[in-house]
């Protein structure tokens, strides 16, 4: 089935939040004297309760620590951190295709929609999208479809003529649960980890022209892990 609709994450995907999220963890853990693991911080990504960082962080040192002086702190590094990241490579071309080829599109994100929708306004892309769903608008969030399947019958396009674009494995979970097809595109912090399958791999949007990205999906109709 052709492609009518495209569904990007937004954490990771349209603009990475994420990578400052684990270096601020990283330091936190190591001032304490830690190591933070990507396979184990990536649990949390996309999802909702998936990945305790000081929880692990004190069973690792083997007593509590602060948590509400540590989530504070972090909270300040993290914010100041992520205020200067742009758009990551390829989106601001795939929107424009989009729009200008008629394809609807929507951001599902496992995140709060005053988050979502005050960076989107924030780097100007709101425009764009027909739909937001967030975790206010769902009673589960990835890896369950609920947010995919939402985004879809807000744009009024079935599943299987949706693909989604996202960078977190819980992410893939929730597309392939959904019955869409998926563009991983994992953040370069993750690209040595196992992902669940997917359809397409791409180190970042920009590495197809748009146009050669959609012919690409409109010629696989099931899940297959390709590069």
């Amino acid at each position: 089935m052709l492609i009518e609709a495209l569904i990007f994450d937004f954490d990771g995907l349209v603009v990475d939040t994420e990578t400052p999220e684990y270096e601020v963890l990283s330091q936190q853990y190591r001032e304490q004297g830690a190591i933070l693991l990507p396979e184990r911080w990536v649990l949390g990504l996309g999802t909702v309760g998936g990945y305790n960082a000081y929880a692990e962080l004190e069973a690792l040192i083997g007593h509590p620590v602060d948590r509400d002086a540590l989530h504070i702190e972090h909270r300040q590094r993290y914010l100041k951190a992520i205020a200067a990241q742009p758009l990551r490579p390829g989106i601001a071309i795939l929107l424009e295709y989009g729009r200008e080829h008629g394809l609807r599109m929507a951001v599902a994100s496992s995140s709060t929609r005053d988050w979502v929708e005050g960076w989107l306004v924030s780097h100007a892309i709101h425009e764009y999208f027909g739909c937001v769903r967030t975790r206010n608008d769902v009673a589960n969030v990835k890896p369950a479809p609920d947010l995919f399947l939402s985004a879809a019958e807000c744009l009024g396009v079935v599943p299987q003529a949706c693909v989604v674009l996202e960078d977190s494995p819980n992410g893939m979970r929730a597309a392939a649960s959904a019955g869409m097809r998926c563009v991983a595109v994992p953040l370069p912090l993750l690209s040595g980890l196992d992902l669940p399958p997917h359809t397409m791999r791409l180190t970042t949007l920009a590495d197809l022209r748009p146009q050669e990205l959609l012919e690409r999906l409109n010629h696989s109709d099931g899940v297959s892990v390709t590069t």
